[in-house]
């Protein structure tokens, strides 16, 4: 598998001199691999931090007790679920940490908070699609990190296998072997939620896809969006189609990372081009290509 990523401080922080706050990790586990990319709060203290500790603890999380490639789909579904409770869990201790002894209570309180709702959960059917479950925010409020608060877009790519586990606003494509690009996990209408959000547990976004012509798998920080997907009136469709992946950026890409074999400069020189500062916000692209033949 070809693997590379890059990312690229927005224009909108170098004027005010802050720091790339986006974080991306790859690991390269031979037949699959594991990505995961990461989006800091711009208005909280130490964000960058927080997108570090959110990509290692995705990464390490992702590589453990995979299924096996002929396993059934509902084996993949309960794994990436189980992942994705993890990945929380372990983000809110590992920022624990890092701020102190005095916050570990706090934390503590509210990952088993969040196991608890996602066991009353479990038993109602009315609740499942509630934006804030009743409960959580004020049980999670008193082991909210804050100042760490960072988004999460990860994938374990193991082909024919992808598994997605999503915090707050990035996006996630396939590319298949005809050339036709999938925005399988789109950007979340609304305000992003955070690893550190009150109730995070029960907002993660796990699912799987089984693709045996995949070619690629591409995930993107929320920045990217106006340079890798198309309003969907510019394809002369209604807006309910909502954002479509460009072409032309993921196959481009796709090309440029195959003919250098993973050298990421390409996608570096994209990511800078003036066209790609429109938001002003920071920009983050990885992705794994799956070789041919």
């Amino acid at each position: 598998m070809i693997v590379a990523g890059a990312g690229v401080q927005g224009t909108a922080h170098l004027a005010r001199a802050q720091g790339c706050q986006d974080a991306f990790k790859a690991v390269d586990l031979g037949d699959a691999a594991v990505l995961a990319v990461s989006d800091g709060a711009g208005s909280r203290d130490r964000s960058a931090l927080g997108a570090h500790v959110a990509v290692d603890v995705a990464a390490r999380v992702l590589a453990r007790d995979i299924p096996d490639a002929s396993a059934a789909p509902e084996d993949w579904t309960a794994w990436i679920a189980r992942c994705g409770k993890t990945v929380v869990e372990e983000y809110l201790r590992a920022v624990a940490g890092v701020l102190g002894a005095d916050r570990a209570d706090s934390v503590n309180r509210a990952v088993s908070a969040d196991r608890a709702e996602s066991g009353d959960r479990a038993d109602s059917a009315d609740r499942a699609d509630c934006g804030d479950p009743a409960g959580a925010g004020d049980a999670a409020d008193a082991g909210d990190p804050g100042d760490l608060a960072a988004t999460l877009t990860a994938a374990l790519v193991a082909p024919p296998w992808v598994a997605f586990v999503s915090v707050g606003d990035g996006f996630g494509t396939l590319l298949t072997r005809d050339d036709r690009c999938h925005l399988v996990l789109p950007p979340p209408e609304g305000p992003p939620v955070f690893l550190s959000s009150p109730g995070a547990a029960l907002r993660v976004r796990t699912f799987v896809v089984w693709e045996p012509e995949l070619s690629g798998v591409v995930l993107s920080t929320d920045g990217c969006a106006p340079l890798a997907l198309d309003h969907p009136t510019v394809r002369q469709l209604p807006l309910s189609a909502g954002p479509l992946p460009a072409d032309g950026f993921f196959l481009g890409l796709a090309a440029a990372l195959r003919d250098t074999r993973g050298d990421a400069e390409p996608l570096r020189r994209l990511l800078s081009a003036p066209e790609a500062g429109r938001t002003g916000d920071d920009l983050t692209v990885l992705c794994a290509l799956v070789e041919r033949g």
